[in-house]
């Protein structure tokens, strides 16, 4: 497999972290997941299975080992340090400082291994004003700017459903860390890279900032025309109570739709771009979508070939064929079914390797031989 080979020690908590090492993992990667005294806050967090096991937890931890290390312990963090000296790739997402406290720091572990390369993953990372403040998903979202944009006029932005600030960090962490271990072939010598929730989210929305740079006057209009202020860019509701998100921007299918539904008048308001003037667009496409059922929208915007999708909850995402075909549902080869991994290579495909460990399952056998 691609990574087969690679040593990496996992000492992330909570999403960012666990989650791209489990993609390692699944890829060939020999992970050791690092936990503290009680084990990860994630085994004893949002929902025990039927069978007592941790779902958060082994959603994210299949395919590595376990070992439980009190850092505070001197004993304890010599063991980390030796199984450092044999690792490619170290991750932590300790608030910044921590680590050199614990005599963990890039430095330090480095200095043993310069070969290896160190990633640091934290709210803000490890420079600047608010480097040492903590920080969750919501946070970085908060300081990015991206909460604002959960807010419709006047009202308070609402929680956001998806943890784009932990995902996008994680996978730009995980983009990082390939690209020095692709360096450290040329180099012979790793790297320390420092990745900010903030900062990440900056980077994946240049289309928005765009604005921002331009011109900031008038940047908070520009961006509320650019999330909705688009008639063809709205969930609306059919008469059976069913959504659907409309997301067809091009003015192909604009007017391929409205000449469909020989509502044509509407089309210069449209093409005029975002903005006040769609809201009168807006309205009539809600009452047009309450006449008619989810089945008989959806026969008629496939046969248009339009952007669009019924609302589908997690669990009708889960159930869906397509995920299915696209193997992101997998057995567990024990009656129970896991997440499959989104990496599609034609070659030597990602495979759904050891169940997730007990808490310090492989604490012998890592202090006996380290990496396998």
């Amino acid at each position: 497999m691609k990574l087969e080979g690679l040593r990496v020690l996992d000492l992330g908590m909570y999403l960012p972290i666990p989650v791209i090492t489990q993609m390692m993992a699944d890829h060939g990667a020999d992970v050791i997941s690092v936990e503290p005294p009680g084990g990860q806050p994630s085994r004893a967090q949002a929902g025990i299975g039927p069978n007592g096991e941790p779902l958060w937890f082994n959603a994210m931890h299949r395919g590595k080992r376990s070992i439980v290390l009190d850092l505070k312990n001197p004993d304890e963090r010599e063991a980390l340090l030796g199984l450092a000296a044999q690792a490619d790739v170290f991750i932590e997402s300790f608030r910044p400082g921590v680590a050199a406290r614990l005599g963990i720091d890039a430095a330090t572990v480095r200095a043993r291994n310069p070969r290896l390369v160190y990633c640091s993953l934290s709210a803000f990372g490890q420079t600047g004003p608010l480097s040492a403040r903590s920080g969750h998903d919501m946070v970085g979202q908060a300081y990015a700017g991206l909460l604002s944009l959960n807010a419709a006029p006047g009202e308070l932005p609402v929680s956001p459903g998806a943890p784009a600030a932990d995902m996008v960090s994680g996978l730009t962490a995980f983009t990082g860390i390939l690209m020095a271990l692709y360096r450290r072939q040329a180099t012979g010598l790793g790297d320390t890279i420092d990745i900010s929730m903030s900062d990440s989210l900056f980077a994946f929305v240049p289309h928005y900032l765009s604005f921002v740079l331009a011109d900031r006057a008038r940047a908070s209009q520009h961006l509320a025309d650019a999330v909705s202020g688009w008639a063809f860019y709205k969930v609306y509701v059919t008469r059976d109570g069913k959504p659907i998100a409309l997301a067809g921007l091009e003015a192909h299918y604009a007017r391929a739709f409205l000449t469909a539904v020989k509502r044509e008048d509407l089309l210069e308001a449209v093409l005029g771009g975002p903005g006040p003037a769609q809201e009168h667009v807006k309205a009539e496409l809600a009452v047009l979508f309450a006449t008619r059922d989810l089945i008989e929208w959806s026969a008629l915007l496939d046969e248009l070939a339009i952007s669009w999708a019924p609302v589908l909850d997690m669990v009708e995402a889960f159930d869906h064929p397509h995920a299915r075909a696209r193997e992101m549902v997998l057995s567990d080869g024990e009656g129970g079914l896991v997440l499959g991994t989104p990496l599609k290579f034609a070659d030597e495909p990602g495979q759904v390797g050891r169940p997730p460990p007990a808490l310090d399952e492989h604490r012998t056998e890592i202090l006996r031989g380290g990496f396998g």
